[in-house]
């Protein structure tokens, strides 16, 4: 699968899972360009929401969900919350 690598990902975070997960709840909202602006996920992880254990458990999800380094991805939002956007650069 090929996916357009600048874009923002809007993430529901689901920190002390029993497994991994990464699932897509949206459809991707579109510009008026035509270009994919951002998409949701629903991600659990295992680690807990400490020291900020679970944001580097999703940015490793993300990462290894698109086949890229972890890099790449980067949390820009929400590093307290449930919801969090990521920014995942090419």
């Amino acid at each position: 699968m090929v996916y357009n690598l600048d874009m923002k990902v809007i993430v529901k975070a689901k920190p002390g899972a029993r497994e991994e997960k990464v699932k897509k709840v949206s459809q991707p909202a579109l510009e008026l360009n035509g270009v994919i602006k951002e998409e949701v996920y629903e991600i659990s992880v295992k680690e807990p929401p400490v020291d900020g254990k679970a944001n580097r458990a999703i940015t490793h999800a993300l990462a290894k969900h698109f086949g890229i380094a972890p890099s790449y991805v980067r949390l820009i939002s929400g590093h307290t919350s449930k919801r969090k956007v990521f920014e995942i650069d090419s």
